[in-house]
């Protein structure tokens, strides 16, 4: 190996480099509690956190597993004190415990300094009280979350084995009949059940909500299932409907249209959040029923008021379903805390490799501004030159042509511009779908893809998040969110559902050369290399 050093951020943050022809193997090694920060043609560079080797060894992965990956992959010798580090961090999860004492919950170590210099910072002091003996000290069970998310702060993450209450008992069972769930599905229902609480990542495509249903029928009771939109929020209950024993009568929904609640509700985000005169008038569903499981779909997308009162939830089971984990606004360790640690993550690879996802080509496109319109970018305010490149002209006649190319294909065009994406839906004479469609619009439109009467969308953010549509086979995208790492998973992930004959997903990213827009699309591709993605990158010309 070559000499050099890693480097060490203050937050003990790992910069680790990995040499490009052990890329592959080192992605396999390394993912599992790194991610990677940057991937450019020879050398790959994973940012290993103290919250991805506490989600590592929640999961189950020791300390000696981590160092022998570290020694193995690193393009540098790894000093020996780094990995004293690494071992000395993974170990601090669970050196603390939040369990049952009678009908106390209290707060356990098994290093009484460690209790002891816990319990002197001035945010925790309030949330614990009586002391029972050196090692021990009561918490107010109101306060479940609340500790939890303050021990993460100063960097001594609980184990919570509290346990959780039943719930109200409702008989849920999967209707298996002609199905059954896939190994990873089954492992992921396990492996969460047997956590008590936590998160699964599965890629898009893969059946989260086959998670979600096992995981209701392991519970048999009354479960509360929260959602992105409504259209998503019928998704999941059509899906219940089919895959359970569950009837229409028991399914209820909680949305802007409808106010249902059911032994299984499904409610929106959108409508919890909504404040009135300074309050959440619709918060009060979470204690509507004695509810046995909470789930969360699209979980890394948890607004704060929904953060918030899931603190208020910690003695019911609670599943959170994403397909990625990353969060822009570096909120990872409140779903860690108060949803719970990572319980089973599967590579995307490899479940592709096993044939439950559609093989993937993904290209970057890049197009070239006019003399004319680099002046006018390098002249524009740096807070527009991103639309301005995002929205750049040019684009236009490569996404005609990248249509043209795979016609008859069911082909997505996504964006973030409603402007240029109603330009481009005129162009294409195709149907355009934004966040200003009603949902009984969008889901005739939504049927009519999935039916073959129509091959061409274009559509907003709104299709980014929880939309099936399995025959979508290839995906443009013209503009993104910044730099959003999750958004650029998720929009993949509208093609990634298998196809019937066998045929690779196309997922193409026209991105506009020395502007920013290069810059947002090289940071929004991360998560993707990181599951073992390489994009192709491609001149205009060559469409």
């Amino acid at each position: 190996m070559p000499n050099g050093a890693l480097i060490v951020q203050s937050d003990r943050t790992i910069l680790l480099e990995v040499d490009h022809e052990n890329a592959e193997a080192a992605r396999r090694a390394i993912a599992p509690f790194a991610e990677l920060e940057r991937a450019p043609e020879h050398v790959h560079t994973y940012r290993v956190t103290p919250l991805g080797l506490w989600n590592a060894r929640a999961a189950g992965l020791d300390a000696e597993t981590v160092v022998d990956a570290l020694i193995t992959h690193s393009r540098f010798p790894v000093p020996q004190s780094l990995l004293l580090d690494v071992a000395e961090t993974m170990d601090r999860y669970g050196r603390l415990v939040l369990e049952k004492d009678g009908e106390q919950l209290v707060l356990h170590s098994t290093d009484k300094p460690v209790l002891e210099e816990v319990l002197r910072h001035k945010r925790i002091k309030p949330l614990v009280g009586e002391r029972l003996d050196e090692l021990t000290v009561v918490v107010h069970p109101s306060e479940r979350g609340a500790i939890k998310q303050e021990l993460i702060k100063v960097g001594w993450p609980a184990e919570d084995r509290a346990g959780f209450v039943d719930g109200e008992a409702h008989p849920i069972d999967l209707d298996t009949s002609g199905w059954q769930l896939r190994p990873y599905q089954a492992q992921a229902v396990d492996g969460f059940w047997d956590g008590g609480s936590g998160v699964v990542v599965l890629p898009c495509g893969a059946g989260k909500t086959l998670v979600g249903a096992g995981a209701m029928a392991k519970a048999k009771a009354t479960t509360l299932i929260l959602v992105t939109n409504t259209v998503s929020a019928r998704q999941w209950r059509d899906e219940l409907l089919k895959r359970t024993s569950l009837t229409e009568d028991e399914i209820g929904e909680y949305s802007g249209a409808r106010k249902e609640i059911r032994p299984v509700t499904i409610a929106t985000y959108q409508v919890l959040t909504l404040k009135r005169k300074g309050v959440y008038p619709h918060l009060e569903l979470l204690d509507a029923r004695d509810w046995g499981l909470v789930v969360y779909d699209e979980v890394h997308l948890l607004p704060a008021p929904i953060f918030r009162m899931t603190a208020d939830l910690q003695a019911r089971r609670r599943l959170g379903l994403t397909a990625t984990l990353v969060r822009e606004d570096n909120r990872e360790d409140d779903v860690f805390s108060l949803i719970g640690p990572k319980r089973y993550d599967a590579p995307w690879k490899d479940i592709e490799s096993q044939g439950y996802i559609a093989p993937a080509d993904c290209v970057e496109v890049r197009v070239g501004l006019s003399d004319a319109d680099r002046m006018a970018y390098a002249t524009t305010e740096p807070d527009e030159r991103y639309r301005f490149a995002s929205c750049a002209t040019v684009k236009d006649p490569v996404v005609e042509r990248i249509v043209t190319q795979h016609e008859g294909a069911p082909t997505l065009v996504i964006g973030q511009y409603l402007d240029q994406l109603e330009t481009i839906a005129n162009r294409l004479d195709a149907d355009l779908i934004t966040g200003e469609t009603s949902v009984a619009v969008r889901q005739k439109l939504f049927q009519q893809f999935r039916d073959g009467e129509i091959t061409k969308l274009v559509v907003s953010k709104v299709a980014n998040f929880s939309i099936d549509l399995p025959e979508a086979s290839v995906a443009v995208q013209i503009s993104g969110t910044f730099g959003s790492r999750q958004e650029e998973a998720q929009r993949l992930g509208r093609v990634l559902r298998p196809k019937a004959d066998g045929r690779t997903a196309h997922f193409y990213s026209i991105v506009t050369r020395d502007t920013v827009d290069a810059d947002f699309a090289a940071h929004r591709q991360r998560f993707l290399a990181e599951q073992g993605y390489a994009y192709r990158i491609v001149d205009e010309s060559d469409i």
